[in-house]
């Protein structure tokens, strides 16, 4: 995945592109002249293609300044430029995955994504920290906080607390029409305590063990995720352990701490290393953690064994469920689900590449409408909280809210817990439409048995 061209690609670049490692050692990553260097070259290319346009706004943003700039030409932009694009990147992976027809192995070796990354890791090498971002990236710190006085914290978070949603916008820059998320006093971790027992008539019965992966965001906001997991997975007979050493550091990767995230990364691969020994398959329940654990630590810690253990045997719930299907068959009971279901592809589900198998999983509910909108919600995770940026998250969000209301379903789910909620409050604030209910798809598979 990772070796230098040793043959020039053939006509069109038909061959599968790979990324190249996160060099995040070498003191040459963080050298920001070097970086920018790299910004007018790959941006250049982007110029001459313009292919990117509609995915998010970051493009819009480089092709502007391009087109205003003195020259008209790359030659015309500078670092205030390159700032305000990178500002605007929620490394969704899109770009790379759906559009560019430049990405490795071409010889133009395009990456905007991880250049962006690398840009940030620069700027932070040289002091330049957004104190906000940093704060919120602290979900472990903020859940263990925020669970002995739960109904306090979200109270003061509401967004009809008014006055002190204010102050927060004033204060800490956190965006005052932003539905945050709510924190639970008992976790997914408290209420799994005690694994459920694997049906014994179950398909799957002595034959499949599942360590799931909680990620931060279930464990502390959204525990019925993991329980619903846990419940399909027994129905089928799957031995179930909730596991939660850490987050995956995705909100630390995105403010480009990349230390950080090579630090949760070995420490998480070696939590799970005994449940792999035990013969344990390792399921994460949203999609952002997913991808960290398949494709952005093997690509930071490229030599280390443990980790790519664990991303050959890492699996998203909905693929988990799949397999489980096509491999043993599922245990009967499906029943439908009244008003149909629309499946937000979420991009860091897609950047898995892996098809929308959460989609694929919900066509296994007899007599249920599915629908399928792809386009990106514009969240990103803290680029969607912080005010700063909250109008870009809106911007970019619109057009899926818009798909999202003309499917005319009664629920709506995506892999990604955070454009779920961030598409409802779209669609009830923006396109006069009244918000679906809103679940994982996990949560609504268990509805259509019955455990949920």
């Amino acid at each position: 995945m990772s070796e230098d061209i040793k043959s020039p690609p053939r006509e069109g670049s038909l061959d599968a592109p790979f990324r190249r490692p996160i060099l995040w050692q070498d003191p040459d990553y963080y050298d920001l002249a070097k970086v920018e260097a790299e910004l007018q070259r790959q941006f250049d290319v982007c110029h001459t293609c313009r292919r990117c346009f509609n995915l998010c706004d970051s493009f819009p943003r480089m092709f502007d300044a391009i087109d205003e700039g003195p020259t008209g030409e790359v030659d015309g932009i500078g670092p205030k430029d390159h700032a305000h694009v990178a500002e605007a990147c929620t490394l969704c992976d899109m770009c790379f995955l759906t559009k560019c027809p430049y990405v490795p192995p071409h010889p133009f070796d395009i990456d905007i994504p991880h250049l962006i990354l690398r840009y940030r890791a620069a700027k932070r090498r040289i002091g330049e920290k957004e104190f906000v971002r940093e704060q919120l990236g602290k979900t472990d710190r903020n859940g263990k906080l925020a669970k002995p006085v739960a109904g306090l914290a979200n109270w003061a978070s509401a967004r009809k607390n008014t006055p002190l949603r204010g102050l927060l916008d004033a204060i800490a820059g956190i965006d005052a029409e932003v539905e945050l998320p709510k924190y639970h006093s008992k976790t997914a971790s408290d209420r799994l305590k005690s694994p459920l027992a694997p049906n014994p008539d179950g398909p799957a019965f002595g034959q499949r063990k599942v360590a799931l992966y909680a990620t931060c965001f279930v464990d502390y906001n959204e525990p019925d995720t993991a329980v619903a997991a846990a419940k399909v997975l027994a129905l089928q007979g799957v031995e179930v352990k909730l596991v939660y050493p850490e987050c995956c550091g995705m909100p630390q990767l995105e403010a480009g701490d990349l230390a950080d995230v090579a630090g949760k990364a070995r420490r998480v691969a070696a939590a799970f290393a005994t449940y792999l020994d035990d013969g344990y398959d390792v399921v994460a329940l949203t999609a952002s953690c997913g991808l960290m654990m398949k494709f952005e630590w093997p690509l930071m810690l490229p030599e280390d064994a443990t980790v790519a253990r664990l991303s050959a045997a890492t699996r998203d719930i909905s693929q988990y469920v799949v397999e489980l299907s096509k491999t043993f068959g599922l245990t009967p009971g499906l029943q439908p689900i009244p008003g149909g279901l629309t499946v937000h592809h979420a991009c860091h589900a897609r950047a898995q590449n892996m098809g929308a198998k959460s989609a694929e999983m919900l066509r296994l509910i007899p007599d249920t409408k599915i629908d399928v909108v792809e386009r990106c919600s514009g969240h990103g995770g803290t680029f969607g909280v912080l005010k700063d940026t909250a109008d870009v998250a809106r911007k970019v969000g619109r057009t899926a809210a818009k798909q999202v209301t003309a499917k005319g379903n009664e629920t709506l789910c995506s892999d990604c817990p955070l454009a779920c909620k961030h598409l409802g409050q779209l669609m009830a604030s923006e396109t006069a439409a009244v918000a679906p209910a809103q679940a994982h798809p996990i949560e609504i598979f268990a509805r259509a048995y019955g455990v949920a």
